[in-house]
This record gives structure tokens, sequence and C-alpha cells, in this order.
């Protein structure tokens, strides 16, 4: 059996360093592969959607590429420093205990991911057969082909990392290469000029402007959370700019994929203009679609589809083997996320039609997930990059104490951060025709959740860390930078020469 299909049997716990011989390459492969589907081109097709033109499409995913780009780079880190997943390492800053937050954070975002990452690849094959040898187009067809991606995906993940690493190693060349050729494909019909529905200086352009933006960022913020699942096999001394470009890069290398959904969304909007109304753009596309292009749709979907769905739900399955340790392996508690995303892809599609919803549930998941990773950054920042390794596993082996027990295992600096921050976030979110907090229109329409949730998050937790120092001993021997700390507790000896 080669080396990349062997099961694999580690879980949360520390990787060994004989086994770490990952690189930043590798890192740069799985997200760059995780994001090169029909689902992040989809995304890119939001701006069209929206009313905006070519242009200002254009710089809404600029723009919301490299700030989530830049928010993400530092998550790299905890892996190579930890040798675990960052659910696992979060429990320095939010308790043993409070890592939990990071799993249920990494569980819906996987869900989310993954469900748009089956039905978009799904249609896109299904439509693409359907014109090409004239597969029938039908609940039925759509089913089966939901069924295929779900289960080659949770298959690949069951494996476990080196193979998904395989996978998306062929995913990076192969997807690229046929969004590539998409782009020329449409080439001679495409407008630059494209001027939408919401010019500059119109009433509601900000609005969905911001609204595209954070959609495009919703994209790498969405990979916060699961970072760690793959950085883990790097070695701990590999250069830390390194594994940050490596991010970086994976984000900008998405601009082909999302500059792909935008493009031919303008020409969607021009030829077939019902599909933008009715919110279809993978039907749309494929309804203007040369027909020798059916069959790279076709690949697209399968190859994208792949990738896309095992950087989803690998790392999730990781994670709840390490909150029930006792009753699930990896592997098992991989295949029982599995299952459970697979019944709400086809409850989802096919009883209460949620495709649509899943854009605004990304975005939702994400405003929770971004005060999140704030918190984690800023920790790792006035820790100096200290961690305890072994004491961060307390949780998974059923113990107590250690560095990380807090407040029996909670550490309320960190949660006192980030549920007012994440609640604030969610009663900003203002998303055109989609979703609208409660405060939404405070901004005359503009969605300023993000900004809001990510400052507050940050200045929330700086204070909490001032007004309630840590004890010294979660600091290292360095001691803090920005905070204070408690200081160390003196021994009997100690207080005897007193």
């Amino acid at each position: 059996m080669s080396h990349s299909s062997r099961i694999e049997t580690f879980g949360v716990e520390q990787i060994p360093a004989s086994q770490r011989d990952a690189s930043p390459l590798d890192l740069f492969r799985l997200i760059f592969g995780g994001a090169n589907t029909f689902s992040t081109a989809v995304l890119g097709s939001f701006p069209v959607l929206f009313g905006l033109s070519f242009q200002a499409g254009l710089w809404s995913i600029i723009l919301g590429v490299f700030t989530g780009a830049l928010i993400l780079a530092p998550m790299g880190l905890f892996g190579a420093l930890n040798g675990t997943n960052n659910a696992v390492s979060s429990g320095a800053h939010f308790g043993v205990h409070g890592r939990i937050v990071g799993s249920f954070l990494s569980l819906l975002t996987a869900v989310a991911f993954f469900s748009l990452s089956v039905w978009s690849s799904g249609d896109a094959l299904v439509g693409g057969a359907q014109r090409l040898v004239g597969l029938p187009e039908n609940d039925t067809s759509l089913g089966l082909a939901y069924g295929l991606f779900a289960v080659l995906v949770l298959l690949v993940c069951i494996v476990g990392f080196r193979f998904m690493l395989w996978v998306n190693k062929i995913a990076v060349w192969a997807s690229s290469l046929l969004f590539l050729l998409g782009i020329a494909a449409f080439a001679g019909p495409f407008d630059a000029g494209f001027a939408g529905s919401t010019a500059l200086g119109q009433p509601g352009f900000w609005a969905a402007f911001v609204g595209a933006a954070l959609l495009a960022m919703s994209n790498p913020v969405s990979f916060g959370a699961f970072l760690g699942d793959w950085s883990r096999y790097i070695p701990r001394e590999t250069p830390k700019r390194r594994i940050m470009l490596a991010v970086i890069a994976a984000q900008a290398a998405t601009l082909i994929p999302f500059l792909f959904g935008l493009r031919t969304a303008t020409l969607v909007a021009s030829q077939a203009p019902q599909y933008i109304e009715a919110n279809n753009y993978v039907g749309g596309l494929l309804a203007i679609s040369p027909g020798w292009f059916f069959l790279p749709v076709c690949l697209i979907a399968v190859i994208g589809g792949m990738s896309t769905g095992t950087t989803a739900l690998y790392g999730t399955g990781l994670d709840m083997s390490s909150i029930f340790p006792n009753l699930l392996s990896r592997a098992r508690a991989t295949l029982l996320i599995g299952v459970i995303a697979i019944g709400f892809i086809f409850i989802g599609r096919f009883t209460f039609n949620l495709v649509q919803s899943v854009s605004t549930f990304a975005v939702l998941i994400v405003t929770c997930t971004s005060p999140w990773m704030v918190i984690m950054m800023l920790g790792l920042v006035t820790r100096r990059g200290f961690y305890d390794a072994d004491d961060l596993q307390v949780f998974t082996r059923g113990l107590r104490g250690g560095r990380y027990w807090f407040h029996h295992g909670w550490n309320w600096r960190g949660l006192g951060a980030w549920i007012p921050s994440a609640a604030l976030g969610l009663c900003f979110v203002n998303l055109p025709g989609q979703f609208v907090g409660p405060l939404g229109e405070l901004a005359g329409g503009i969605d300023i959740s993000l900004p809001l949730t990510l400052g507050l998050a940050a200045l929330l937790y700086l204070a909490l860390l001032n007004l309630f120092p840590e004890p010294a001993a979660v600091y290292g021997p360095a001691g803090p930078r920005w905070v204070r700390c408690k200081a160390p507790a003196r021994t009997t000896f100690e207080a005897s020469l007193q």
C-alpha cells in the first residue's frame, strides 16, 4: 500500500517530530486546491448578482480576498508550533474546555462549505452532462451526483492527510488550467465595460460593494479553523514567514476561479439575464457556454468538488474525535460527520431549497469566526509564540489542570471578548436581499459588521488581559508582550526567606 493511501492513525494528539515532513508548499496546495472550484466561482458571481459593474466587482473581490488573506495568514502558525489542530491550540486562550468554541465554528463552517461545494459541483456536472450526452437533468440525476461527490469526499477524508494532499496536488494544476481555459473560451464576447445596474454614486452602491467584498472575504476566513489540521505536519523550526507567505499566496491564487466567476457572470447578465434574476449562475453559465466547454465544466465539477469537500470535511472529523476521544477515532468521527452533512445536503436541496441561503450562512459563520481568529492572533503575539503543547492535550486525555486550566477549563478573558464581539457583528450584518441584522440599517445600508466585530474583539481582549491578568506560567520565560500577568506564586521556601 502506498504511503499516501494508508489510513491516517493520528488524531489531534501532538504529531511526533519524525512524522512532520510536510512543507509550506504542501500547505499552499491544500489551501488553493480547497478553494479552486465552482463554489469559489459562484462567490465570484455575486458582485454581478448585487448589480455591480465588472470594474467595481473586481475591486470588491480583490479587497475581500487580500484582507481575508492577511487575517488568515497567522492562523497557519499554530499547527507548526503545537503539532495539533487550531481548535486544540485555542485552548491556550479560551481554556482547555473553552476550545469547543473553535470546534463548533469549524463544524458549522465545514457543513456550509462542504454543502456549497457539493451543490455547485453537482449542478455543474449534471448540467454539463445533460448538454454533452443528453443526461436528464432532474432530481434523480442531481441526487446521484450529490451522493457521488459526498461519498468520494468521505472516502478521501477517512484515508487521511497524505491522500488528501495527493488529491489536491492534482486539483491545483488541473482545475487552474481548466479555469484559465474557460476564461479564454469567453474572451471574445467578454466586455470589461459591463456597467451593471448599480453604479458609483447611485443609492445602494456601497452596500452592494461592501456586501460583495465580505462574501469574497468569507472564502479565506473560512479556512481559519482548519489551517492547523494541515500545518501540524510542518516541522516546528520552519520559518514563520514561509508559512504565512504560503497562506497569502494560496489566497492570491484563488483570484483565478473568482475572476472566472465574475467575468462569466457579466456575460450571463448580458446574454441570459433571466438566470441572474433567478440567482442561478451555474445554470446561466451552462446556457451560454460553447459546446466544446461542457466537458471541461464536468471536469472542473468533479476535481474541484473533491478538493473543496475534502479540505472542509477532514478537519471537522479530526476535531470531533478529540471531543469524544473514548468513543470516536478520527476515521469514525469523519464518517459520522460526513453522514450528517450528506443528510443536510439532501434535505436542504430537495426539501427546503436552501441552496441560495448557503452564501448567507457562510457570511454569518465568518462573522462569528473572525473575532475568534483575532483573539487567537493577539494571544500568539502577547505570548511571544510560547505554548506548552503537552498541556494543550489535557482535555483530549480526560485529565485536569495544567497551564491552560484557568477556571475549571474555561478562560473567560477569551470568551468574554468573543461572545459580545460575535453578537455585535451579527446585529450589523447587511447582505442585500438575503439577511439584514436588527442594526444592519444604521450605517445607511452598508454592512459594517466585520470592522466592528474585529475591532471590538481586539479592544475587549487586550482590555481583559490587562484588567484580569493571566498567570505568569502561560507566558513562558520571556514574559508577556503588551499586557500584564500575575506574579508567580511563591513557594513555601521562598516565603520563609522574607
